[in-house]
């Protein structure tokens, strides 16, 4: 029995690259699909995109998802947290806004992961006054900051010398928890 590729097997093959940490096998995979006569989808893009990120390989992730839209792919969710991610490992913060802003433009809802990244990616490079304001968006979206995008915001704080705006983030932590857990104050 000849078994012959298909998407689902050929992202998958992409996917395991990219948890083994072989982009460049991951990258070789994705480019030869056309050639087993096999079309990359939605979902092998995200797993190169991936493992772009992974290895903090940003101009790669940006170049995939720059191509997309000529192969009449839309990026969905996923597609804009990994290229967010790997511009934020790459410490390219102004690219990962303008990522999310073409995220929320396209009309795909940032979600805690989206902003998350966005604030990483601004915290590395000291831009506190962008996290901190990230963290508003989330808020005023309804997107409900989460440990990990609080502590994105502490951290661009700590980097900035801000800590007072870290004290105050640590407040209002300890307030959401004691709403949470119905503690009175």
């Amino acid at each position: 029995v000849r078994l012959v590729p298909n998407e689902i097997s050929c992202s998958a093959a992409i996917s395991a690259c990219e948890k083994g940490g072989q982009w460049q096998v991951a990258l070789v995979l994705l480019r030869t699909m056309p050639d087993l006569r096999v079309v990359p989808d939605e979902i092998s893009y995200n797993a190169a995109i991936s493992a772009c990120e992974q290895a903090a390989k940003w101009q790669l992730a940006l170049m995939l998802f720059s191509s997309m839209p000529g192969s009449k792919l839309l990026a969905n969710d996923v597609t804009y947290n990994a290229v967010i991610s790997a511009c934020s490992a790459g410490g390219r913060w102004q690219l990962a806004l303008g990522i999310l802003g073409e995220m929320q433009a396209a009309g795909v809802r940032p979600d805690k992961l989206s902003y998350s990244a966005a604030m990483s990616a601004c915290s590395k490079c000291g831009q506190w006054q962008q996290s901190l304001s990230l963290l508003s968006h989330m808020e005023a979206t309804t997107v409900t900051p989460d440990e990990i995008s609080r502590s994105a915001a502490v951290s661009a704080c700590e980097t900035g010398g801000m800590w007072l705006s870290v004290l105050e983030l640590l407040n209002n932590i300890q307030l959401d928890a004691a709403v949470f857990l119905k503690i009175p104050t």
